[in-house]
């Protein structure tokens, strides 16, 4: 973890959509990349349920139904999946809830939920200010404050230190609660406290960890509940404890817990002589807690003050959520003056980085040219930006100051036209083109179709915009060719076609013909294949017999779901990211790795990137600018290169967040076209007819000639890919001249059922002229019965 000078905490400036109201006591959980927030108070108790994107930095309010809750503060509120379960709380002043109510998100529906009462002892009491936390199928239920008096209006407070036990039925609804016996001593009633669970990886049991809390004054123990032995203990930890507190946060990110804010005593007060009658306030303190070690480390201490109002100011009563290993923290209230009898609330939402964001998955190529890559790699979450870099085979001609910034190459050697009897052995089982060395990365993007917005989430990224904005010239848009989806009558899977310009490299969005399309969720998933085969046009540089191919499957865009008759041309856009200044990183234009060096392509802020050149740095100089933490350069003063045809590029990828820059990913290799050669078949569509199906396509949009035939294959099944699954072995099942055939299905009784995302049946397509072979279109025919 940084250091506390070098955290580095953002806020979010720019949003659109109904932001909720500022209020404090509110709850808040995650479901991939969304934070759903519900109730709190702020004149009146909200009863809204506000959903923030974080990807898209938007508001929204979903159009929820069923028995929808009435508005509660100081509730327990746990995410089981896409289902939210929502208990107790407070619903008017002084009078508490002990119902139950569960929340399907994919649905926004609501449904209040009845368990069964304990076999022995009594259900829950109405209570506010409790934990409720969730671990596998049982939600956790510990202390809270409850009132005495029957009169709402005459609040006599008591705390609570019961513990119970909620059995969850799978997918939707509950069993009922029980009430563990536990060992040991039991922590001492509270409300306001924080718990959290967490269990060593591969290794110990679950642990819930209680912190904090109100019992009349605030609390600053630690108190440990193994759920397996269901033993209480009161671990020995090392370091500085935060200081005595209430309404804070404890989000669990690894192997740590992080704490924010709450009530703190304020400063100069003896709270060991005096704890009931001393004065309180807010805190922006922040510390965690390795949960391995039992060290208390501070971050932020309560005496450092914040004069450039570059972190979140005190608070209490807000929420935190954690979306992969990025905190986020919204509203609360940051006060309360008895005199006056009044409390402000905070309106900010801020996030912070806790570490170095992953490497992301190996660059995959979703087009290319005689000068040009269409790249695009796995999407991490809560990333800034991500680096691109590439070396080549080919010597760099270091740029000097009166140096061209794209010198021309010649002399490479290749034969493309070099055309085996090996490649592919059509209608046997027997005879098979069987990959190699093949990798499979997961893959979460968005649609290509979505342009990437340059606007700086904050002011503080503009002073990159200038130095970063030459990569915006590096093709900082293309069209992507024949993005297809097909609805004909008599097709039972719809198909979405994407196709490149190298052997077997493509991307094929897709959707089943039951499937509601989404503009607003994709989920891509891709894999890495090498597979032997005599065209080389565009193979990888290593071995003149053998493609790259992968596949990439998403949920096609509203506006990318045409009939088949129609054509869609969807743009993508890829730019350079106005990095901001405060940002950590260490990104070096030119760095050896081993006898090669890597090159920038730039600094991209979303995952693809149309490349036409690299930058060089000069010669014998480091022109690097020194920005806040980071070591960037200065791309416009270096030289950029050209690619150049026939040419073999291998490309690594490293996000970038407020921590800096992570690791690479694992190195891909792509080669530029030759010209000459026959692009892509394009409209594939595929429908069931008595013999198995019939596969149908159109001709390449560019066929650089006469087409002399097409070929068309099917990934089968061996005992290889039961082995190794990602490494496909594909059988020639039609050669000729026409545009379609049948795929029958005996052959189809023997293909391979690709379960990299949902199941698929996997077909390739290619066409030759006098050059020879062509790239290929992939298609994953998505299947409901998986087998023939």
């Amino acid at each position: 973890m940084a250091a506390p000078s070098l955290l580095n905490w953002r806020r979010v400036s720019s949003f659109t959509g109904p932001v909720p109201r500022a209020r404090h006591g509110h709850r808040a959980v995650a479901i991939r990349e969304l934070m759903i927030i519900f109730g709190g108070g702020n004149e009146g108790i909200a009863d809204e349920l506000h959903v923030y994107n974080t990807v898209t930095n938007q508001w929204f309010l979903p159009a929820v139904r069923g028995d929808i809750p009435p508005g509660c503060a100081a509730h327990g509120f746990v995410c089981d999946g896409t289902r939210i379960l929502v208990f107790g709380g407070m619903v008017e002043y002084g009078r508490y809830s002990n119902e139950l109510y569960e929340l399907q998100a994919s649905r926004w529906l609501w449904k209040k939920v009845k368990p069964h009462p304990p076999s022995s002892g009594l259900p829950p009491c109405p209570r506010l200010g409790h934990s409720f936390s969730l671990y596998g199928n049982k939600c956790y239920l510990f202390g809270g404050l409850a009132n005495e008096s029957e009169d709402s209006n005459n609040n006599v407070p008591r705390y609570l230190n019961d513990f119970y036990e909620l059995e969850l039925q799978h997918g939707s609804g509950v069993v009922g609660w029980s009430i563990p016996v536990t060992k040991g001593i039991v922590p001492s009633p509270r409300e306001s406290h924080t718990a959290v669970i967490y269990c060593k990886r591969d290794s110990g049991s679950p642990k819930m960890y209680v912190f904090g809390g109100m019992c009349g004054a605030r609390l600053d123990d630690l108190w440990q509940l193994d759920l397996e032995t269901m033993s209480w203990s009161k671990p020995e930890t090392k370091g500085t404890v935060p200081l005595p507190r209430s309404l804070h946060t404890a989000s669990v990110i690894g192997n740590k817990m992080y704490i924010f804010g709450g009530w703190v005593p304020h400063k100069g007060e003896n709270i060991e002589t005096s704890p009931h009658d001393c004065e309180w306030r807010c805190t922006s303190s922040f510390s965690y807690l390795n949960l391995d070690t039992a060290e208390w480390t501070t971050l932020v201490s309560d005496s450092q003050e914040d004069k450039k109002n570059s972190r979140p100011r005190p608070r209490a009563g807000h929420c935190a959520v954690a979306i992969g290993t990025r905190l986020y923290f919204w509203s609360g209230r940051d006060g309360y003056k008895k005199a006056l009898n009044s409390q402000v609330c905070c309106k900010d939402l801020w996030y912070l980085d806790t570490e170095k964001p992953p490497a992301p998955s190996q660059v995959q190529l979703i087009k290319a040219t005689t000068n040009s890559f269409h790249v695009k790699w796995d999407e991490v979450p809560t990333v800034e930006g991500y680096l691109l870099q590439l070396n080549t085979d080919l010597p760099y001609q270091a740029a000097s100051s009166d140096s061209s910034a794209s010198p021309n190459m010649q002399g490479v050697r290749m034969d493309p036209h070099r055309q085996g009897s090996n490649s592919i052995i059509p209608n046997s089982i027997s005879d098979i083109v069987n990959s190699v060395k093949s990798e499979h990365t997961a893959m979460k993007g968005t649609s290509v179709k979505n342009k990437p917005d340059l606007k700086a989430s904050n002011d503080s990224n503009a002073s990159l915009h200038s130095s970063l904005s030459a990569n915006a010239s590096n093709h900082n848009s293309c069209v992507v060719d024949m993005l297809r989806k097909n609805e004909g009558p008599h097709t039972s899977a719809n198909i979405g076609v994407l196709s490149s310009c190298l052997d077997l490299r493509t991307v094929i969005p897709e959707t089943s013909v039951s499937s509601t399309v989404s503009s607003a969720q994709t989920m891509v998933t891709q894999q890495t294949i090498k597979t032997e085969s005599s065209s080389t046009n565009g193979a990888v540089v290593k071995d003149e017999t053998s493609l790259t191919a992968f596949s990439t499957k998403a949920e096609v865009d509203e506006t990318c779901a045409l009939p088949a008759t129609k054509i869609s041309r969807v743009e993508a856009h890829a730019a350079t990211m106005p990095f901001s200044k405060e940002t950590p990183s260490n990104p070096v234009a030119m760095v050896k790795a081993g006898e090669r060096q890597w090159c920038d392509v730039g600094i991209f802020k979303n995952n693809t990137a149309l490349v036409s050149q690299f930058y060089l740095l000069p010669k014998g100089k480091q022109s690097i600018s020194k920005i806040g933490n980071a070591d960037v350069p200065d791309y416009s003063l270096l030289k950029k290169q050209d690619l150049v045809p026939g040419t073999g590029y291998r490309f690594r990828v490293a996000a970038i967040n407020g921590c800096g820059i992570g690791p690479f990913s694992k190195i891909s290799e792509f080669k530029t076209c030759i010209p000459g050669f026959p692009g892509a078949p394009s409209a594939v569509r595929i429908s069931k007819n008595v013999e198995g199906i019939h596969l149908s396509w159109e001709p390449p949009t560019s066929p650089s000639g006469n087409i002399l035939e097409y070929s068309a294959y099917l990934a089968i099944r061996t005992a290889q890919i039961q082995d190794n699954p990602s490494q496909l072995v594909f059988m020639r099942i039609y050669c000729g001249l026409k545009t379609s055939c049948i795929v029958t299905a005996g052959q189809l009784a023997n293909a391979h059922i690709d379960y990299t995302s949902r199941p698929a049946i996997v077909f390739r397509i290619s066409a030759k002229n006098e050059k020879g072979y062509g790239p290929a279109t992939q298609v994953r025919w998505l299947q409901e019965c998986h087998c023939w």
